[in-house]
């Protein structure tokens, strides 16, 4: 382990990153259930409510979040991670032994129970990824919500692709995969990713900025290759082989940029290298330090940024420093947020748990394609917004809230294209509610650490969290579990069925009004909050003219 590096050199530090980026590659399993309910609906006998109803035990998971937050103060990342990956091997478990037959179907509220500890899984993993690289490269949280967020979205189709192409879509053996590959993944990141110092100086950021780039590169490669894969149409056992080896060889490239910081640090320092007390290794600094001048400019910088120019003497902290939870939630900015990220992901919920009866509705055979069309674009969403608005911020100081409102409107036109269902409306429709859905996870991250501040981040990032299970319950348990069994027709064996555009239509009306309200709500948070942004513009401006200044000075 001595030639490994230490967590705390720049090649540690991104392995790490690397490894976070993996568990978010199979964190997505919540948004997987389209895959397999149709097994479960069958199995149990259920009708679309009771079916739905699963759904929102799933979601309601998300709502015990809060005791990831909690811990992410209190516990250390690995601790939370193995959490996660063991209530997620358990819950995702039993529904394999049940789908695949080596267990009688379980009492509605025992599987509800069991549906719910794995949708709890992923918040312990995500909160540990989310919370320790949002403090490891708090100068590019755009970026690092973007990529984060992005591979979440993208998990998805890596499951649905990977098992369509290896096992002929087969429900059990998709259970078995959820159970087994974020245990294993999970155990990885344990090894290697820690809580480290956020870079302190300007080229620091820039170096960060361009390794980040090259992982979002890479990820826009594998979306690519994933979509190409989804329209090519059926494939042969070799061909779709050969496919999931290429997609694993893509998911392991990452590690390029770890390998290169280790390999250019190791040649800087001859090969001469001393173990430290933790079997790591002490080097030389990858960087050359800033001058004396340019760290003191940006720490005043820093001080305007972080504090947004407010007096130290003010106990109640204003937008921009740092909140705990219940001076949060005392503001009227949170629950604007609360409010227009319930209208987006509560309706893209519906979407994701009811695609599968979505298309067999509307007379598709084989809905996969819907489902891994969701994953991908969301992918498309969360990566460009990450991105944009972090550019945006630092151009000309835009209110990140703004591409919140913009996608608001996309997803209601989305909604009411589905509605209209025209020839091909459900895959435009799926792709416009994926990007929308995807916008809406990726800039609200970064926007509550900017609102909130970072020191109690966790519990505040999983109290906005629990939208996920109360949009499900509102728009899929209540609205679209209700409406569809009010026009389906019973079936032998206690279940129901309803085939026609009639099915879903109103829900999508109602969804699409939802949208119009979150646009609203949206573009107000953009305008309470447009005078913070313009000093976070201003304070890394200043950051950058000093740096550009004695640079010059010293030529």
């Amino acid at each position: 382990m001595g030639f490994l590096p230490s967590p705390t050199s720049p090649a540690g530090k991104w392995l790490g990153f690397v490894t976070a980026v993996w568990v978010q590659s199979i964190s997505g399993n919540n948004y997987t259930f389209s895959n397999y309910s149709d097994a479960l609906k069958s199995l149990m006998a259920l009708t679309q409510l009771q079916l739905n109803n699963l759904s929102v035990a799933k979601d309601v998971g998300k709502a015990f979040g809060i005791l990831a937050g909690l811990a992410s103060d209190r516990l250390s990342t690995p601790i939370i991670l193995l959490i996660g990956c063991v209530e997620g091997f358990i819950g995702y478990g039993v529904q394999w032994l049940v789908v695949s037959r080596r267990i009688q179907p379980l009492p509605y509220w025992v599987m509800c129970v069991f549906l719910c500890m794995g949708g709890n899984s992923t918040t312990w993993m995500n909160t540990a990824i989310l919370v320790t690289c949002m403090r490891n490269f708090r100068k590019n949280r755009g970026p690092i919500s973007g990529i984060m967020k992005g591979y979440v979205g993208l998990s998805t189709a890596i499951f649905t692709d990977i098992c369509s192409a290896l096992f002929s879509d087969d429900p059990a053996t998709f259970l078995l995969m959820l159970m087994v590959v974020p245990f294993v993944v999970c155990l990885t990141a344990i090894a290697f990713l820690r809580e480290i110092p956020p870079s302190s100086t300007a080229r620091e950021e820039r170096e960060e900025s361009k390794y980040f780039g090259i992982v979002n590169a890479i990820a826009v490669v594998i979306a690519v290759y994933l979509l190409a894969f989804d329209v090519s149409g059926v494939h042969g056992r070799v061909f779709s082989q050969i496919f999931a080896a290429i997609l694993l060889v893509l998911l392991a490239s990452p590690l390029a940029v770890p390998i290169y910081l280790f390999l250019k640090d190791f040649m800087r320092s001859g090969g001469s290298e001393k173990v430290d007390v933790e079997g790591g290794v002490i080097r030389e600094p990858l960087l050359v330090q800033e001058p004396v001048e340019v760290v003191e400019e940006e720490k005043k910088a820093d001080v305007v940024e972080k504090g947004v120019a407010v007096e130290v003497e003010k106990k109640k902290p204003v937008i921009g420093e740092d909140h705990t939870i219940w001076e949060a939630l005392k503001t009227v900015d949170f629950w604007i947020l609360f409010a227009s990220f319930l209208c987006g992901v509560g309706t893209g919920l519906a979407v994701m748990n009811n695609m599968g009866q979505m298309g067999l509705a509307l007379g598709y055979a084989d809905v996969s394609i819907f489902v891994s069309l969701t994953s991908i674009w969301g992918f498309f969403g969360r990566i460009s917004s990450g991105w944009v608005s972090e550019y945006f911020i630092r151009r000309a100081g835009t209110p990140r809230p703004i591409w919140n409102a913009a996608s608001q409107i996309l997803m209601a036109v989305g909604y009411i294209l589905m509605a209209m269902a025209l020839p091909g409306s459900l895959y435009i429709g799926s792709i416009v509610v994926g990007i929308c859905y995807g916008v809406r996870l990726a800039v609200t991250v970064p926007t509550a650490s900017e609102l909130f501040g970072l020191k109690y981040y966790g519990l505040i990032y999983n109290i906005l969290i629990l939208n996920l299970p109360l949009g499900s319950f509102l728009f899929s348990g209540l609205l679209a579990g209700f409406l569809y069994d009010s026009e389906a027709t019973r079936t032998e064996g206690g279940g129901n069925t309803c085939i026609g555009a009639h099915c879903y239509r109103l829900v999508f009306v109602v969804m699409a009004i939802a949208c119009i309200v979150g646009f609203g709500l949206d573009l107000l948070l953009a305008i309470r909050t447009k005078a913070m942004y313009s000093k976070i513009y201003g304070s890394r401006k200043s950051k950058k003219n000093a740096a550009a200044a004695t640079s010059t000075s010293q030529k």
